[in-house]
């Protein structure tokens, strides 16, 4: 699992952390009966607090994403709800929309700009 903090971003880590790992839900590249990494080795990874990872973990379970196994780790839910997903997708079409607009403003080309998109998929 791959998650990036941006420091400089305005937005709190916590919800850094959980909007890409629903967006990697969202993707497929998380699925459901996934293993997460446990909560002192996702902090230890981000260098963020434990309790900033047990935040995250406690509110996807709770919106029913993930589940906690108690003595066994946090799991991608078995069934994620599909109104979940629809609406991160929603997310991600309109953000990717405002940066094509963005890159277009920029007197970008689109081959830059795939460049760019296949350069962050890695």
């Amino acid at each position: 699992m791959r998650i990036r903090i941006e420091t400089s971003s305005g937005m709190p880590i916590t919800r850094q952390i959980a909007a890409q790992i629903r967006a990697q839900c969202a993707s497929k590249a998380l699925r459901p009966g996934d293993r997460l990494p446990s909560v002192r080795a996702l902090a230890a990874e981000l260098t963020v607090n434990q309790n900033t990872i047990l935040r995250v973990y406690e509110r996807l379970t709770a919106e029913g994403l993930l589940e906690r196994r108690h003595g066994d780790g946090t799991y991608v839910a078995d069934r994620i709800p599909s109104g979940q997903m629809n609406a991160q997708r929603q997310v991600l079409y309109q953000q990717i929309a405002q940066a094509a607009e963005l890159a277009k403003t920029l007197g970008m080309d689109v081959k830059e700009v795939h460049r760019l998109l296949d350069e962050m998929w890695e």
